[in-house]
């Protein structure tokens, strides 16, 4: 299974009054790094978007071990924990520029159509997606 790392530069709008990032945004980070993950595999959520499909987040779950403060390196690592051809869950590892762990955490995704949110599969309706998932989980990439 491929692990994606994404520097992330820790800008002052994302820390709160004490120069520590602000609890959401290792969302957005989670986020940034989902989409690099994508993006290695050769895919492009934009694509998806196309055939008004969207991938909303269903669940989220984050532990916060250390904080990260403004003027910081951070990386994001994303991977994909777990797959079965409807939901999808990333895991995630945020560490600061010494390698400490920062936060970790996880998001579970589904497919929909964006009019409507009906779910769909995406082994049916990406099937060149869900082979490469297939390939993520299975230790194949």
């Amino acid at each position: 299974m491929d692990k994606v790392r994404t520097p992330i530069e820790v800008r002052y709008q994302e820390t709160d009054q004490m120069g520590v990032v602000y609890h959401a945004n290792y969302l957005v980070w989670f986020e940034i790094g989902r989409t690099k993950l994508i993006e290695h595999l050769g895919f492009k959520y934009a694509d998806m978007e196309k055939f008004d499909v969207v991938s909303p987040v269903v669940d989220a779950q984050i532990s916060f071990k250390k904080p990260i403060h403004y003027g910081e390196k951070a990386f994001v690592e994303t991977w994909i924990e777990k797959y079965d051809g409807i939901r999808t869950n990333y895991g995630y590892t945020i560490t600061n520029e010494a390698g400490e762990m920062a936060v970790s955490g996880s998001t579970q995704h589904v497919i929909v159509k964006k009019d409507s949110f009906r779910p769909l599969s995406l082994r049916r309706t990406f099937p060149d997606w869900h082979e490469a998932y297939m390939n993520q989980i299975n230790g194949e990439a």
